[in-house]
């Protein structure tokens, strides 16, 4: 279950609709998504910036870059090490899905997508922006109705 997301990915998961660059590639982020948003889920993600889960299924993935076209795979690399600056994560560490969800609520905006993911051209359809809001709103606007994790000490 366990899974390995680029910086990017991270924001992307809130806003996917179904749209992207392949059936293959669809079906595969669908299937990350249902996991990143099913609440009944706790798993361990490896933040990276480079090829991750979603990526594996994407017609752009070359040998070693992204070759959705000139200067994509900077572009990309640019967009994790951003995130990932931004939520404070490290390139290859281990996290539990639920923190950071909550740290995404915490630190992330809807407007600092302009940023953080500046020139993206998924960025114009507004998805991505309306499933920060949404994750805001679940996450830190109603906090008293969402159980507090709860942890075992072995």
């Amino acid at each position: 279950m366990d899974k390995v997301l680029r910086g990017h990915h991270l924001l992307c998961v809130h806003g996917f609709r179904g749209m992207g660059y392949s059936p293959a590639f669809i079906e595969k982020m669908a299937s990350i998504v249902k996991d990143i948003r099913d609440e009944k889920k706790d798993f361990f993600i490896t933040t990276v910036e480079a090829f991750d889960d979603a990526c594996m299924a994407c017609p752009h993935k070359g040998a070693a870059e992204c070759e959705a076209g000139e200067g994509a795979n900077e572009h990309v690399l640019g967009m994790d090490a951003k995130v990932l600056r931004h939520l404070g994560l490290q390139h290859g560490q281990q996290y539990l899905k639920s923190d950071i969800l909550k740290l995404t609520a915490e630190k992330v905006v809807p407007d600092d997508l302009d940023t953080l993911c500046a020139n993206c051209s998924w960025l114009s359809y507004g998805v991505c922006k309306e499933g920060i809001a949404n994750l805001r709103k679940k996450d830190i606007d109603e906090p008293k109705k969402k159980p507090a994790l709860q942890t075992s000490k072995k």
